[in-house]
């Protein structure tokens, strides 16, 4: 199991109110998440910073939970 390391994000809903979450995982590497309400953005977002991890590794930070 690969372990999303725990990034800030920000929430906010479009003019066509789909909700969009974005995270920088570091610098110039970034994810985005899309969705019909928050925890679905939320849970987009956590699908791509997997994706994002099992390519670039993790932060030098070191593993955690989102």
């Amino acid at each position: 199991m690969t372990q999303v390391p725990a990034v800030p994000y920000t929430l906010e809903q479009d003019e066509d109110g789909v909700w969009c979450a974005h995270a920088q995982l570091r610098p110039g590497i970034g994810a985005r998440g899309q969705g019909n309400d928050p925890d679905s953005a939320v849970a987009d977002l956590h699908r791509a910073l997997t994706g994002l991890v099992e390519e670039f590794g993790p932060p030098r930070e070191g593993p955690a939970s989102v």
